[in-house]
């Protein structure tokens, strides 16, 4: 029992998950517990910095949801580990996502204490899709808040996902090229996010590559003239200037031959002196069209600098800090029970005490920015926009998958959105987050009902 079965995908698998999800789903059918549920998933605290979320993995979370199911190999697994009755194993041999699922769209600005999605279905199937719900809502969210944050700070400027390589395992870097696309990133290096989301892709050279030639400007030309219709050049493999000079000579042979230089690329130094002086350059040399590029453990504070201080760096490629989410890594989130049969339901341990109840949430706007929202029971009329919308019923989706592009410019929108206070990077403002009498009153009645 120390292997699984080779042909078991580790990604789709409904075994992903924690083993607390199958002794809960044992527990409920022994009992009799059946009765339909409902859990939210929300936030409880900021993370130390931010002012704002961007609500992301939705559609990672559609998907699983609309493909649950067990293999026969996969219940035929669970019975050799000898924990767990014919009961549940036959029950899982129909199990699917039957329920119903409301939610913000991906791309939507929130905030602590909001619930980003909530499920409802029989108390066995809403407990069961915890673990993989929150996996992806927790790593999506996190990195397109990240994300858009680096898009604040660069003005427009052109950001690039560069993290693949240094992201928490493959299916993580491909989720977060995703992520950032939404929030403003223009595309990613890694081509499988291309293949499965149609994410422009964009990639330099190595510098391997050029250590390997030895000679800088030849390996400059070999790339040009193998790739000429991408054609940047590394040029910090051994000096900043010299292979500045070197791409100057490159470029000019490869014009001659009808091959565009389109940039130039620092991957390393002090980029606001080396893009100045490199700048200088390339124009001094007649190739003010040659585009600067700069990568190397950027995040939203290094881009905010140098876009203050004028470097003239035309795109950035972000990569570790971005994908890992660095100065982040986690969120302080929880998936809970609100409502079982007909009942609201509460937990009130300290520090993790939740208002019960299904939810609605109304934004309140001013000259078309945000100014406070409030969360209250679904069907309370309040002023405001409500956000929450219902995006899955029956185990199915409502509508198809968002195209990418009408996802980033809804981001867009939202970012635009967001008072002046909350763009800012280094000091995380608040924002007016109310709740409503109706459900602080549901929260005293769910009170008086414990114990009966």
């Amino acid at each position: 029992m120390n292997k699984s079965p080779l042909t078991i995908n580790p990604l789709t698998s409904p075994l992903l998950t924690d083993l607390y999800q199958f002794t809960m789903m044992e527990t409920y059918l022994q009992t009799g517990m059946d009765k339909t549920a409902v859990f939210e998933f929300f936030t409880r605290a900021l993370p130390k910095y931010r002012g704002f979320l961007i609500a992301a993995g939705l559609d990672s979370v559609l998907s699983f949801l609309e493909n649950l199911h067990f293999t026969a190999e996969e219940i035929d697994y669970l019975r050799q580990t000898g924990r767990f009755s014919k009961k549940l194993l036959d029950y899982l041999a129909s199990f699917r996502f039957n329920g119903d699922v409301y939610a913000l769209p991906e791309g939507t600005v929130c905030f602590a204490g909001e619930p980003l999605i909530r499920v409802e279905a029989p108390i066995p199937v809403a407990q069961f899709v915890e673990s993989r719900l929150m996996n992806f809502m927790h790593f999506e969210t996190s990195i397109a808040s990240k994300a858009a944050r680096c898009c604040l700070a660069a003005g427009g400027k052109i950001l690039i996902d560069f993290g693949l390589r240094r992201a928490h395992g493959a299916e993580a870097g491909t989720l977060a090229a995703r992520a950032a696309y939404i929030c403003g990133f223009t595309g990613t290096a890694t081509v499988l996010a291309q293949t499965l989301y149609g994410i422009p892709i964009f990639g330099t050279m190595a510098h391997s590559y050029i250590e390997a030639v030895g000679d800088e400007e030849e390996a400059f030309v070999n790339f040009a003239r193998t790739n000429p219709n991408n054609v940047t050049f590394l040029i910090d493999t051994y000096d900043t200037l010299k292979g500045a000079q070197h791409a100057v000579q490159a470029a000019n042979r490869m014009t001659k031959e009808g091959i565009r230089t389109d940039a130039v690329r620092l991957d390393s130094g002090d980029f606001l002196s080396l893009s100045k002086a490199v700048r200088e350059i390339l124009d001094q040399n007649g190739l003010p069209d040659i585009k600067i590029v700069a990568s190397g453990n950027l995040d939203e504070h290094m881009i905010q600098t140098l876009v203050a201080s004028r470097a003239p760096i035309d795109a950035f490629g972000v990569g570790t800090k971005l994908d890992t989410s660095e100065d982040a890594p986690y969120m302080e989130c929880a998936y809970k029970l609100m409502e079982y049969d007909g009942k609201p339901k509460l937990k009130k341990s300290s520090g993790k005490a939740t208002l019960p109840g299904r939810k609605q949430i109304m934004r309140s706007f001013r000259d078309g920015k945000m100014v406070k929202d409030l969360v209250t029971l679904e069907g309370d009329a309040q002023e405001g926009t409500p956000l929450i919308k219902k995006v899955m019923a029956d185990g199915r989706r409502l509508a198809p998958t968002v195209d990418l592009a009408a996802l980033a410019a809804y981001t867009k929108s939202q970012l635009q959105a967001l008072p002046e206070n909350l763009r800012q990077l280094s000091e995380a403002s608040s924002y007016p987050v109310e709740f409503s009498p109706a459900l602080l009153h549901l929260r005293e009645k769910a009170e008086q009902l414990i114990g009966e």
